[in-house]
């Protein structure tokens, strides 16, 4: 089995910027995600096997592929989620905007501020209101914000996630009283709030009505001009119409580690497809 990938793949890795002290962080700046044979295991098993790609900035990059292929494991790995698991790991270089984010030294916590994160389900947390939920990972990074901080906040981020005229008359109501492509969008406005640069998305419309899916992909339209994201989708239409960029993932059989088949530019992958078994995916042959 083959993999292919686009000519950027094989463009060398700039050296980022950490910068040291009480509080290191990782500086990312372009937003560009650069992986060179990254593999994820779970313990001893190796769960990804060696994925070589660059995801460019400001723009959205699909993940495709059958279930079990490892999307949604390569997509935690790229904000240092996946190690949340006991006696899971990730080999290999991976990059953004040219900072290594597996450095020794880097606090996770600190990557994770970069690189958002929203869930496959819709999960604000049910006891707080819809502007306590906004400012739930700002408040958690140990920022003192005055009211009118945290009114703009709320304000800005809820803009961002085109929810702030649905619900600027109800801000102290629990964001479980919300519906379910309002509460996902409120969780988009949650991960926007802490400004990060790369929002990673994992499914985030499998559980949402035509309308709800419809106002999330014109939101990740949007949202692109700001952020680099990264969405794993089961869905081949929604790939079509939200990407730039398609990694098809597969596997070559049971107990088998996912790969990396195809990447490159989400119309010659879904029209043109260099691999048989991309061509075969995307016409619904299997999968």
């Amino acid at each position: 089995m083959t993999t292919t990938t686009s000519s950027a793949s094989h463009a060398p890795v700039t050296k980022g910027r950490v910068i040291a002290g009480e509080d290191t962080d990782v500086t990312f700046n372009p937003t560009a995600i650069a992986v060179r044979h990254a593999s994820m295991y779970y313990g001893d098993v190796l769960a990804v096997d060696d994925v070589t790609m660059d995801i460019p900035e400001h723009s959205v990059t699909a993940l495709i592929g059958p279930s079990g292929c490892g999307k949604s494991t390569f997509l935690r790995s790229l904000n240092r989620m996946h190690e949340v698991i006991a006696g899971a790991r990730v080999s290999g270089d991976i990059r953004i905007g040219g900072a290594d984010i597996y450095a020794r030294g880097i606090d996770p916590v600190l990557v994770r501020r970069k690189v958002g994160m929203v869930f496959q389900k819709a999960n604000p947390f049910p006891t707080m209101s819809i502007a306590d939920n906004v400012l739930t990972g700002v408040r958690l990074n140990s920022r003192r914000l005055t009211r009118a901080q945290a009114e703009e906040i709320v304000e800005t981020s809820l803009r961002s996630a085109n929810l702030w005229d649905e619900v600027k008359d109800r801000l102290n109501r629990p964001g479980s009283a919300l519906s379910g492509g309002q509460q996902q969008r409120l969780c988009i406005a949650r991960a926007v709030a802490v400004k990060p640069e790369v929002l990673l998305m994992d499914e985030p419309c499998s559980a949402l009505d035509p309308v709800s899916t419809l106002a999330i992909e014109e939101l990740m339209a949007e949202l692109a001009e700001d952020y680099t994201i990264v969405i794993v989708t089961h869905n081949m239409q929604q790939a079509r119409r939200v990407s730039q960029q398609t990694a098809f993932f597969s596997i070559s059989g049971p107990s088998q580690p996912g790969r990396l088949i195809e990447y490159g530019p989400t119309s010659r992958v879904f029209e043109h497809p260099e691999n048989e078994s991309t061509a075969n995916y995307v016409a619904g042959r299997f999968g």
